[in-house]
């Protein structure tokens, strides 16, 4: 058992929507911090069936409880019409709503009512290393971060059940796609450039799709949270800037698996892109656990030098190597960044031993150390 960071319950004493992709561990969480809460399962049919034919079930069972009483309703994306009757009893009766979902796309559909900001969104993500006891980096790089696969014996099979399952049948299912064979194509094109700047135009000819269409794509996993776009920082006065924004899926074990790689092994570029992803993902989840909402971009010249993130308006820029002993030639990126930038703090993410720091002003910290000085706060 994992003791998940995100404190759900310490959020204002407001009705919540709870998103998060499948696996990451919402109903544990919820059933663990709201013990007494009433649960409603929308993957049960017999209460799928009943709410569906007839909503006004949901406001007949819940009108005359106390106020304050918590209702959680998971996958509430299987049923948006529910949300008509739970504005009404939050605004009447001042029940509390926490709603689950894998899905914030059909929620978003013009027509659906979403609440009229009377429920916080939230995101649940993958684990992240303070949860884990004795946290196991070449484990994470290969298996991915979501609880299941990482404590399992055999991460390979349930990868394959989640990608075949989920990420093809439920988003079919969900009538998100006209056309399954070109997008799952579209998700192992997705995975090749995962962490690269993202180009419609040839992801689509490799897809065999027009580019509005591969830019639909893309929007289909960001809005089921499978995957997270990662924009440019293009402030700059001195060079010109590359515009385009990276992807990522959000769990480094997914992408793995749909490029049919395994058994990484460190000084491999295959084990580099996976340790900055993995670096990555954590930044990810901070900033939403914490509600910072710092901006997480990436620097890239036209000239070549780049830096992987950039926190805030160019306060803290972050390169991530996978090599266990930092050189000069690795920081040439952060020294053109701070040409343009002089007062941004410069961080090497890396698994060199020795945390340190140069005559320039980069610091190099071991990934353990820079995953401990973010979760205290002393980054950003």
């Amino acid at each position: 058992m994992f003791k998940r960071i995100y404190k759900i319950e310490d959020e204002p004493e407001e009705s919540l929507f709870l998103f998060g992709a499948r696996q990451t561990g919402k109903t544990t969480l919820i059933r663990a911090r709201f013990p007494d809460a009433i649960f409603i399962d929308l993957l049960k049919s017999e209460i799928f069936t009943r709410l569906q034919k007839n909503p006004e079930r949901l406001r007949q069972q819940l009108e005359n409880k106390p106020a304050g009483t918590t209702v959680i309703i998971d996958e509430i994306q299987q049923l948006p019409l529910l949300l008509n009757e739970i504005h009404w009893l939050i605004s009447n009766c001042g029940i509390r709503f926490i709603l689950c979902g894998s899905s914030a796309r059909k929620l978003k559909r013009s027509g659906i009512n979403t609440l009229g900001g009377r429920a916080l969104p939230c995101n649940l993500y993958p684990l992240v290393s303070q949860e884990i006891d004795d946290f196991d980096i070449n484990k994470a790089i290969n298996y991915g971060m979501l609880p299941k696969f990482y404590t399992s014996s055999n991460p390979k099979r349930l990868l394959q059940a989640y990608v075949d399952v989920y990420l093809k049948e439920e988003i079919k299912a969900e009538a998100l796609v006209r056309n399954l064979a070109s997008f799952t194509k579209f998700l192992e094109i997705a995975a090749m450039t995962d962490g690269e700047m993202v180009n419609y135009q040839n992801i689509a000819s490799d897809c065999g799709v027009s580019a509005n269409t591969a830019k639909e794509y893309f929007n289909i996993l960001t809005d089921t949270l499978i995957g997270y776009m990662i924009p440019a920082y293009t402030k700059s006065q001195k060079r010109k800037i590359v515009q385009a924004s990276r992807f990522y899926y959000f769990d480094i074990g997914i992408t793995n698996h749909l490029l049919r790689r395994q058994n990484l092994q460190h000084g491999s570029p295959e084990y580099g892109h996976a340790f900055e992803h993995l670096v990555i993902q954590e930044i990810i989840a901070y900033n939403g656990y914490t509600h910072k909402d710092l901006r997480i971009s990436y620097w890239h010249a036209y000239t070549g030098q780049e830096v992987d993130v950039v926190l805030g308006d160019a306060e803290v820029a972050i390169e991530i190597k996978s090599s266990d002993n930092i050189e000069n030639r690795h920081l040439k990126g952060l020294k053109a960044f701070h040409d343009d930038f002089p007062t941004a703090r410069l961080i090497i993410v890396s698994l060199d031993p020795f945390d340190r720091k140069t005559d320039s002003g980069i610091e190099i910290m071991n990934i353990n150390t820079f995953f401990k000085d973010l979760w205290e706060g002393n980054i950003m």
